[in-house]
């Protein structure tokens, strides 16, 4: 059932039986024309319109809607985007440190901007006009995920049908894509001296970064349990991940634990360290701050006998070393007498992990072999990763083609060949006709 009503004017029967048309108590106040239509579970609703036509359309619609099983309540998207919000950041299967970096831009990015208006108003140009807000004061990195928040909560709206479609799906919305760099390994003397400009504690740590692949993370949760000397493996079982500002053990990203050759250089510096230095028995949840309790011996240690903290060793044992192999300048000191060191993302120790790629392959290590030591979930990633650090590909590239394609001709060389092949006519001739050739020629 669906009609459009005049609220200006209603319908009364006079005593003689005929009806006329009169003026309403609200003649000339508000929108003049009713939509009313039924929804699908039987109850009326209506909007009111200025425009007769304007009403006639909306019932069209809503009667077409609800034929086709597409009717979305019009009052279901005057609820605020923050309503929304709250029930995505709660209702995400993610880890633990995902949802809380989700609840952070939310809180940050998203949540100032929209969570006060309602989900239908939003349009695709207000979601561009944010984005390019943001690229003007954060990174690309930061944008994608606030981009990915909104996105998720607005597809939300849709599956609850307070949306009839996304307006962060329209193809005028744009998110700036990541520049991709390619990654230049460092070479054996700089990695050397990184690693003896490291205290005697920690200098087994940026071996076996270098000689075994593993992330920052797995290193700090790196064990006596996971050294295999015998079968020469790491059993790269978990890592320390901070949530907010307490830590957790979990598992290595991608939920992957993986098996890595123990380089012999490698494990005679790690039998070293041993001898010298005990295990850490350190006990930590499991995933979550509330997660039931592991204890592990950590190979690697804190001065004061905690587990290794990333910005701790960054601040005070990583980029000094840095600079002591002359990577970076000397560090500055700000107003408070803090050393501010000069540095960028492709300073990291992350480097090491590029390092160990490089001579891998170098090596003759396969690229499926090396996905599997560096933890990656795709093969792809990697060789779209460390595809320009595989030894001679131009080089055989370029042999390839010349073997082939290529067959070097001169001027010079054709007039002599053809020469010769005149020379060879003659003679052929001269025999033919039984005349005998002069000696020498």
């Amino acid at each position: 059932m669906a009609f459009v009503k005049d609220l200006w004017m209603k319908t009364v029967r006079l005593p003689d039986g005929r009806s006329t048309k009169v003026r309403s108590a609200r003649h000339g106040k508000g929108k003049r024309w009713l939509a009313v239509w039924e929804t699908p579970d039987g109850r009326e609703q209506s909007e009111a319109f200025d425009r007769k036509a304007d009403a006639e359309k909306k019932v069209s619609v809503m009667q077409a809607d609800i034929a086709r099983g597409d009717y979305i309540d019009p009052n279901a998207g005057k609820q605020l985007l923050g309503d929304f919000g709250g029930r995505w950041l709660s209702s995400r299967m993610v880890d633990p440190s995902t949802a809380i970096r989700y609840e952070y831009i939310y809180r940050l990015h998203v949540e100032p901007v929209f969570a006060r208006r309602q989900i239908r108003s939003i349009k695709p140009s207000e979601i561009q006009a944010w984005i390019s807000d943001l690229s003007q004061r954060v990174g690309t990195s930061t944008i994608q995920t606030s981009f990915l928040v909104l996105q998720g909560i607005l597809d939300l709206a849709v599956a609850d049908e307070a949306l009839k479609r996304s307006p962060a799906k329209s193809p005028i919305v744009q998110v700036p894509k990541r520049a991709t760099e390619e990654i230049h390994a460092w070479s054996d003397q700089r990695v050397r001296a990184i690693i003896d400009a490291h205290p005697d504690l920690l200098r087994a740590l940026p071996i076996v970064a270098a000689g075994c692949g593993l992330r920052q993370g797995e290193l700090f949760g790196l064990a006596l349990e996971d050294l295999d000397f015998g079968e020469k493996l790491v059993r790269v079982r978990r890592q320390i991940k901070k949530l907010g500002t307490q830590y957790v053990y979990a598992l290595p990203k991608n939920d992957r634990e993986r098996v890595v050759p123990l380089p012999d250089w490698v494990a005679e510096a790690l039998r070293v360290h041993i001898h010298k230095y005990k295990a850490l028995v350190c006990s930590l949840p499991w995933e979550q701050l509330n997660g039931r309790l592991r204890t592990h011996n950590l190979l690697f240690r804190w001065t004061d006998d905690q587990f290794i903290k990333a910005r701790s060793y960054s601040e005070t044992v990583w980029k000094p070393a840095l600079v002591a192999a002359g990577v970076i300048p000397v560090p500055d000191k700000d107003p408070r007498s803090r050393r501010r060191f000069e540095t960028t993302r492709k300073e990291g120790l992350h480097q090491l992990r590029h390092y160990y790629a490089s001579i891998a392959l170098v090596g003759g290590v396969s690229i499926k072999e090396l996905a599997e030591y560096l933890g990656h979930a795709d093969p792809g990633f990697t060789l779209r990763t460390y595809a320009h650090l595989m030894p001679g590909s131009h080089d055989r590239a370029r042999r390839a083609v010349d073997d082939r394609l290529f067959r070097p001709r001169t001027v010079s060389d054709g007039t002599a060949t053809e020469q010769r092949r005149n020379r060879g006519s003659t003679r052929d001739a001269r025999r033919q006709a039984g005349v005998t050739e002069p000696a020498g020629q």
